[in-house]
């Protein structure tokens, strides 16, 4: 049976990792391939890691807040060092709904995609908080103009790579610019891309987390400074 390593990059999640890990467990359960569950501890100054333990599931831990990038590069060599066949990065904060992981792994299962993108705004865009539809446009664009790549959802967490793309990808930025820079290595390693409709759930304690508006510029500095250096 084929292996699909689930990344769930983690940092100060302790009201809700234990709930959204026992959520995932009871979809995956049905699933056509072995599916593992690691939890990417970032530096976490609260009990993230003690709780994703207490579920058993496989916690990788970074001793210092390294940020996104660091944490799915981490988990993404990981599912390179086992030989993962597929791999899967899924929030920990309880945005993401289990039962769309199957709708992004079947484009992987079928090989009509390397990379797969779970869009929030494929019939779903009127669930989206004005704000988050703004500053998502925004970064759209600019995944485009530097990457002439075309998305609907750049910022999304919700994604899914084949093993080729776990091979292929190498990941220079470590914080919340590698959402963009994901798009970056589809078009360098001509990796076939897809995204797939998800639903998100907006709570006030998801909300908090994430690209925050206004953050572009940041961001854009970042991109620049790593990737055309």
């Amino acid at each position: 049976m084929k292996l699909l390593i689930l990344i769930m990059p983690a940092y100060n999640e302790a009201p809700v990792i234990e709930k959204v890990i026992k959520n995932v467990k009871k979809t995956i359960k049905s699933f056509p391939v072995k599916t593992k569950i690691v939890v990417v501890n970032d530096g976490s100054s609260d009990n993230t890691a003690s709780l994703a333990k207490k579920q058993k599931v496989t916690v990788l831990t970074h001793k210092i807040n390294r940020g996104l990038g660091a944490s799915l590069g981490t988990g993404l060599a990981y599912a390179k060092s086992i030989k993962s066949d597929y791999a899967i990065t899924f929030d920990s904060d309880g945005q993401h709904d289990p039962r769309n992981i199957l709708s992004v792994l079947t484009p992987l299962l079928t090989n009509q995609a390397d990379v797969v993108i779970g869009s929030r705004t494929l019939g779903n865009k009127q669930d989206m908080p004005l704000l988050r539809r703004i500053n998502n446009q925004a970064f759209n664009w600019l995944t485009f103009l530097l990457f002439g790549t075309s998305t609907t959802d750049s910022l999304s967490g919700f994604r899914g790579f084949s093993q080729k793309a776990i091979q292929k990808l190498k990941l220079k930025t470590e914080r919340m610019e590698v959402s963009n820079e994901f798009f970056n290595e589809i078009k360098r390693n001509n990796l076939k891309f897809a995204e797939v409709p998800i639903k998100v759930i907006y709570t006030d304690y998801s909300i908090q987390k994430g690209v925050k508006p206004g953050n572009i510029f940041a961001i854009i500095f970042r991109l620049i400074l790593r990737l055309f250096r």
